[in-house]
């Protein structure tokens, strides 16, 4: 045995023995145990509870992922977009509301905005300062309304209605074009249609007839200047035919086919049968009983 073994052997054998040795157990007994099940039951049940609550929610509310969003109520569906401030500064609206707020057209009270009756269960209203519908692709404008203008950006506007579109005012627009293989009609029913321009009015029909119809009277008038006719062949119909004689009462009249354009001091215009002269004058009674 060596030195370090003897000494270590008699260190072991003088150290002092414990007797009846105390062992403390580890871990949750008693009420804290009992606590702690409870809170891990309590948190179980609100899981549940809270899972149940949410499929109820999705199930009325029928929030699914292949249908689209769908919002419902018995009276209205109102959207409010507002600023940092508190204040509405728009709303969409659909279906009737007993007061709704218009957005900024009129100054107001607490929001700035006056308060309006809709009327009807059936409409559809978007309140605010400018309201834009774009396009996907690209992001231009095609309808743009606010307080002072309404500005339709697409290439063409069309009225499919019977009645076509009311204007209470005048409207302003450097071409009017009927569609393709369609006829252009300007038409007042009850009243005059007056065209008029500081520069000149031009009607022109290429490849067709040009056609003025009235039931009473036909003015044409030119203050300053003369009224050109020019035409290969131009056509008086149903003037008044004077009486003209030249022939003896013996002999057989032949057939009239030749006449002779005569004017009334008045400017009415009336034919008169050609002779070897002027017959205007043999025949100018007719100025005075038509």
């Amino acid at each position: 045995m060596t030195r370090e073994q003897y000494i270590l052997a008699t260190q072991q054998n003088h150290l002092p023995q414990t007797e009846n040795p105390q062992f403390y157990p580890v871990g949750i007994y008693g009420w804290r145990k009992r606590c702690l099940y409870f809170f891990v039951l309590l948190l179980l049940v609100t899981a549940i509870v809270n899972l149940a609550m949410t499929i109820w929610i999705l199930k009325v509310m029928n929030f699914t992922v292949d249908s689209p969003l769908v919002l419902q109520s018995d009276r209205n569906v109102t959207l409010n977009a507002r600023n940092a401030l508190g204040q509405l500064t728009g709303q969409l609206t659909v279906g009737g509301l007993e007061k709704v707020a218009d957005c900024g057209l009129h100054t107001s009270s607490r929001i700035g905005l006056p308060l309006l009756w809709v009327p009807g269960a059936d409409a559809v209203e978007a309140q605010c300062k400018k309201f834009e519908v774009r396009e996907s692709e690209g992001g231009r404008v095609l309808f743009s309304a606010n307080e002072e203008e309404i500005t339709i950006g697409a290439d063409r506007l069309k009225v499919t209605g019977t009645e076509g579109a009311v204007f209470g005012h005048s409207v302003e627009t450097p071409h009017i074009r009927a569609e393709p293989s369609q006829d252009l009609k300007l038409e007042s029913p009850t009243r005059s249609l007056i065209m008029e321009a500081p520069r000149g009015v031009q009607v022109s029909a290429a490849a067709g007839d040009f056609k003025a119809t009235c039931r009473k009277e036909l003015h044409l008038q030119s203050t300053e200047g003369e009224i050109f006719l020019n035409a290969e062949t131009i056509r008086l119909g149903n003037l008044p035919v004077g009486s003209f004689s030249a022939a003896p009462p013996s002999s057989p009249a032949p057939q009239q086919t030749v006449y002779e354009l005569c004017a009334c001091p008045n400017g009415k215009l009336y034919l008169s049968p050609a002779g070897a002269g002027s017959t205007c004058h043999s025949s100018s009674s007719i100025c005075l009983w038509h």
